[in-house]
This record gives C-alpha cells, structure tokens and sequence, in this order.
C-alpha cells in the first residue's frame, strides 16, 4: 500500500476541511496516526481542542444518519468500513444551506465545525463511525436538524432513501425552509470559552450588558430592576398590557440587535384559575407559548435566556427536587410551565431558575400573614404542604450571578432561600411571632381538608427544592428565617 502524504484542504463550506491521511498498509494490514494534532495545526486545521471520542457501529450497508448541526467541532473519519459524507452549512449567514459531500475511508477525515449538519450513509458493512467533539454530550445542548431528503439541499445519497436504513427521528426532521439558523455567539478566540455568553461586561466596550426583563412589574421583575443597574446592567423592563410574550407581533416590534440578556419573570400564576375554561387557555399561553416565542428569537440572535420555572412542575412526591428530576405536573398551571420549561431548554444559550414559595414587593403569602396577624384574625392554615421561602432579594441576585459566572454551564438551577423546609402553617406562626402576637393563633390544617369542597387546583405537597447546583457555583443563598426577619420588620 503506497502511503499519501498528510494534507488538509478546504471545501466549498467555509471552515469544513477534508484531511487526507497518511496509511500505513503490509499483508499483516494498516496504521494510520488518525489524529496527530502537532501536524494537522502546522497544516492549517484549528487547534478545536477535543475532550471526547466516540464510535458509530453500523452493521449493514445503507445505514442513513443526519443531518445534525451540533453546538461543538466535531473530527469525523471511519476506523473501519467506508462511509458516503454529507454536510450542509446550516449557521446563520449567507453559505446557509451549501452543501458539501465526500466519500470517507480509512485514509480520509473531514473537520465539521460547530453549526454545519453532519451526516453519513454507509457503503459497506460493519463500519465503524469514529469522531472526536470539543464538548462533552449534554441532553440540554441545542441541535439544529435537517432532513436528509429536503429537495432544495438535494443531496445524491448512493443509496437512495427509501432502500436506506433510517431512524424515525431522521425522517421528521424538518425541511430547509423551515430550519432556524445556527447562531453562534463570539469565536473561543474573541471571548472566554465555550460557556460564555458574553454578559461580562469586560467583553462589552460599546457599553453595560443590555437586560431585557419581561414581567417588569410583578414581585421578581421589581427587585430586578432595582438589582440590575446596582449591579452594572442596563435593564430595560417590559410587561402587559404594552408587551405580550406570547403575540409574536408584538414581539417583532423590540430591537433584539440591542439585546444581550432575556429574563423571563413573565407568567400566568393563578394556580386555581388556570383550571377554568376562561384561564386554562390563558395559563398556556403565558406559561408555555410565550416563553417558546422567546425561546425562537434568543435562538435567532444568541441572546442568552433565563427563564423563572415553578416547583409546581413536580408532583411533590420527592423531596428535595433535583434539576434532573423527570416532570410530573399534577395541573393545568404545572403542565403549562412544563411546556414553557421545554421550550427554553431548545435555546443553545439558556438557564431555567427553578423557584418556589416567592415573596417580595407585592401580594403574597407573609404580607397576607402580617395582614391577618395585625387585625387579630385567627388563621386555619395547612399544615402538610412544606418547602421553603424564596425572597426576591436572593431570587433576583442568584439568576445575576448566573448571568455573571462563567463556570455556571447552561441548564436549569434550583433557587430557593436556605434552611431547614417549613410548612405554610409554621411560615404563619412564625410571622405572628414576628408581629408580636401569639404563634398559637395559628390553626394547622390539611390541605385536603382547607379545599374541602372547593373546586381548586392540585397543590404539590413537598415544595423542598435541592440547592447543592447552584452552590456549587459559588453562589449560596441567605436563610429564609433570616429574610423572613428583615422583610416583616420592613412591612411596619
């Protein structure tokens, strides 16, 4: 076997590079060095800086793969077997939708950048797929797929697709015309790694980060607009009835160019109300349509989305809540922020708060309690339902220390206040206290036995979020006694 020499060359897709690679072949078989990074960067491919390696074992001839655009460099080449390559730029920009094709063997790799689809079709049997990423696989990363069959695209498959072996995923992927592009925020080389998004305002020097808030005027979007320009953000606060997340019109109105940031405090939060005829349609449209709006056009133009979720997304039958625990809504309002929560996890640069039991500049539950206590009202109050206490004044600092923290990966986060969990009825006693009336005065009830004969919504009875993720990040939140303490002094 006459060895090539090792070169790189470039292909009609900006940045997709063939490597033709050197082998080593004698009747006892062959060697090749598949990836010699020294070499390959003296002859032009980027230092893409891999962290793992993984193999696609396919046993017939005519197995059909793609197209995937991945948030990661992907090295592709075969260990064994030969393979028919097809790629399609599918990035933002004006080569979206050129396409690229080359046969693979034992003697060739191709370098497929973040954002350009990847797919494959084998030629012989027993192929064994191989590819090097420069980031570990993550369930909440953000692909973008095109179907292998799309007409305008129109890839020459030597096997045609419907002889082809294929996945049913594959087939549902969507056609060109329906694709949104691959944004990428800033090069590694511009910015400061694969898990930032820009919101230091170091990188910025036209200005401060610019915030978007929608929900402007509820308890959460009040204290961020206060915390935000304390903290070096430009905060622009929006929310009904002059912007409505959930009609797109709307929507299409506001300069995103001059966006960095979204934080979606935004959401329908009449629990009972959501199971009515009247507010089921308008739960889901706040809670779930709204935050999918958001979710498409922070995609458009990178713009990095935190989204506040709810502990009614569980059915409070484990405590506490872990971030990877499976949902299982017991309403109309959970399932809503479910389908919300879902929407934004498609957004490549994105974090889902997760919060409970939220007290702040408005209506809730300690102000009711503070209300009851100074009239010398005598309150039944359930007693089964614990959690914990979530003051704004943390909720707003914990989602800028995430904007901030550029260890924090993209996912969702539990964000509650600290300290032992709490039921609504020792929350009560314990503002009575603070009031200087007797804890005493307070009834415990069951919930089944307070919605006795109401027609309500199902309520999750253990609320207790796990807060070990978010910690580790470096941020760790005050005591809900100690918030507690400083916010009914604050309502005399």
């Amino acid at each position: 076997m006459t060895a090539n020499p090792l070169a790189v060359r470039s292909t009609p897709i900006p940045g997709v590079l063939v490597i033709d690679l050197t082998v080593h072949g004698d009747n006892r078989g062959w060697f090749k060095e598949n990836w010699q990074r020294e070499k390959m960067l003296e002859l032009g491919l980027p230092d893409f800086g891999p962290v793992q390696n993984n193999i696609s074992f396919n046993d017939e001839v005519g197995v059909t793969r793609g197209i995937h655009a991945e948030p990661w460099d992907k090295y592709v080449s075969v260990a064994t077997g030969r393979v028919f390559g097809a790629w399609v730029d599918l990035r933002e920009g004006e080569t979206f939708g050129t396409v690229f094709t080359h046969e693979i063997g034992p003697d060739t790799a191709v370098f497929v950048p973040a954002g350009v689809g990847n797919s494959y079709q084998t030629l012989e049997p027993q192929t064994a797929y191989t590819y090097l990423v420069n980031d570990h696989w993550s369930p909440e990363a953000q692909y973008t797929f095109l179907n292998l069959a799309d007409e305008t695209v129109a890839i020459t498959w030597p096997i045609p697709l419907d002889q082809a072996i294929l996945s049913d995923k594959d087939r549902a992927h969507p056609r060109l015309g329906s694709v949104i592009p691959f944004v990428s925020i800033d090069d590694a080389d511009s910015c400061c790694g694969e898990q930032c998004h820009c919101s230091d305002q170091t990188h910025d020097e036209e200005g401060p980060t610019r915030v978007l808030v929608t929900g402007a005027n509820g308890q959460l979007g009040r204290e961020l607009m206060r915390q935000l320009p304390a903290a070096g953000f430009e905060a622009i606060g929006v929310d009904l009835p002059d912007v409505n997340i959930a009609d797109m019109n709307t929507l299409a109105e506001i300069d995103w160019s001059a966006i960095d940031v979204v934080i979606n405090a935004a959401a329908w939060t009449n629990v009972d109300g959501a199971e009515t005829s009247e507010g089921r349609p308008q739960s889901w449209m706040a809670n779930a349509v709204g935050p999918a709006n958001l979710s498409r056009i922070c995609s458009l133009f990178g713009i990095l989305l935190i989204h506040v979720s709810s502990e009614y997304t569980f059915d409070g039958t484990q405590s506490p809540h872990r971030e990877d625990e499976a949902p299982s809504p017991l309403g109309v309002y959970g399932q809503s922020k479910v389908g919300g929560d879902t929407a934004v996890s498609a957004c490549p640069f994105h974090y889902i708060v997760r919060t409970s039991w939220v007290v702040g500049d408005g209506k809730n539950f300690v102000k009711t309690m503070a209300q009851l206590a100074d009239k010398g009202v005598e309150p039944s109050v359930v007693a089964d339902q614990v959690g914990r206490l979530t003051f704004t004044t943390d909720l707003a600092a914990g989602i800028i220390h995430l904007i901030n923290c550029e260890e924090a990966e993209f996912g969702t986060y539990n964000l509650s206040n600290e300290g032992p969990e709490m039921s609504w009825a020792d929350v009560a006693r314990r503002v009575f206290e603070l009031r200087g009336k007797n804890a005493d005065s307070v009834t415990s009830i069951t919930t089944d036995e307070y919605f006795a004969g109401k027609d309500v919504a199902p309520r999750p009875l253990k609320s207790l979020l796990d807060l070990s993720k978010i910690e580790s990040t470096g941020f760790i939140p005050a005591t809900a006694e100690e918030r507690l303490v400083e916010y009914v002094a604050s309502l005399a």
